[in-house]
């Protein structure tokens, strides 16, 4: 008997991707490198949006989700006073506090990368190694959280800053919660991403093609 030919496995969108991500790596002329970065938007754009599909690039619009999402977890505990028990509790036990931070950050990863909610790419990390939604939930949701206990008058006026980011810190826990979920449950927005959207104004300003790109 003649042994079955074995089937090739299809050629997917992702496989595509990836082989012009290694192509754009590996190109050294600014004028090929933007011809690659537009085939890639292009391919970016056949994919359908919707359930189960790959996120993999970061917009404003998901900056926007993501903010929405750190303010609508948040908002309620700002005016809990348990808030002033927790942070006194973390500047009289540093340990605790540093705890606190790679609690938050262990929630943003998990609820991004290790979650079924969402298959989420780690698509053009920062300097090859830092993943940009991860970096963005992290920096949007303690932004957020810092202005809002400023500006409600729960910091009492930065008197003394350790006991300010200590109360930062628990509704930081919240706001990260909320702006992952924010960003991840809508499902890839549509719009350009923004690390095209930065090469593209370099280039306008004359800054020509830029390794560290955000």
């Amino acid at each position: 008997m003649t042994r079955e030919r074995e089937r090739p496995r299809e050629t997917t969108i992702e496989d595509v991707l990836s082989q012009l991500e290694e192509l754009e790596g590996t190109v050294d002329d600014p004028h090929e490198r933007r011809e690659v970065r537009e085939t890639i938007s292009l391919v970016d754009r056949l994919s359908v949006d919707g359930v189960g599909e790959r996120i993999r690039k970061l917009t404003r619009r998901d900056v926007a989700e993501a903010f929405v999402g750190s303010i609508l977890l948040s908002l309620p505990l700002l005016v809990e006073d348990g808030v002033y028990d927790i942070g006194d509790h973390f500047v009289e036990t540093p340990i605790f506090f540093a705890l606190n931070v790679v609690f938050v950050a262990s929630i943003a990863a998990g609820l991004l990368y290790y979650a079924d909610f969402r298959d989420v790419a780690i698509h053009r990390p920062i300097l090859g190694v830092v993943p940009r939604r991860f970096l963005a939930v992290l920096l949007i949701s303690f932004t957020t959280a810092t202005i809002t206990m400023t500006l409600w008058g729960r910091v009492e006026g930065w008197e003394d800053p350790s006991v300010a980011l200590a109360r930062i810190s628990v509704i930081w826990a919240a706001a990260a919660f909320g702006a992952a979920l924010g960003d991840i449950l809508p499902g890839e927005s549509r719009g350009t991403d923004m690390y095209d959207e930065l090469d593209q104004f370099g280039e306008r300003l004359g800054i020509g093609d830029q390794e560290g790109r955000f």
